[in-house]
């Protein structure tokens, strides 16, 4: 998960890396002031696109890491229950196992309470 969280890191500070770069460079560049709105313009325009690519990107990939997710759940739960019918069918022997030896125990007992 710290992944995804690096990425985004990664991807929030080469967009405002890069749009602080070009702002920079356009002020301070010895161009006329039209010159540097038009810059500026198609800088923005640049900068929305790579924006609008990252962030699809970004989408693709959590949705990619949503379905393996959900798999993985699915295939843990079938295994879960799996296991819980092992144990339930466990416990049923168990159960039947004590059941016939109490019931030995209590004829014995009346058994030998007859015989006094």
């Amino acid at each position: 998960m710290s992944e995804r969280n690096d990425f985004g890191a990664f991807l929030a500070g080469l967009i405002v890396g890069g749009a602080i770069g070009a702002i920079l460079g356009l002020l301070y560049a010895p161009q006329s002031g039209e010159e540097t709105r038009t810059m500026l313009r198609e800088k923005t325009t640049e900068i929305r696109e790579k924006a609008a690519t990252s962030s699809e990107e970004a989408r693709r990939k959590a949705e990619e890491a949503l379905k393996e997710l959900r798999a993985r759940v699915e295939e843990l739960s079938q295994v879960v229950q799996e296991r819980l019918g092992e144990v339930k069918e466990q416990g049923s022997i168990v159960l039947e196992e004590t059941t016939k030896r109490l019931r030995r125990k209590g004829d014995a007992a009346e058994e030998a309470q007859a015989e006094s």
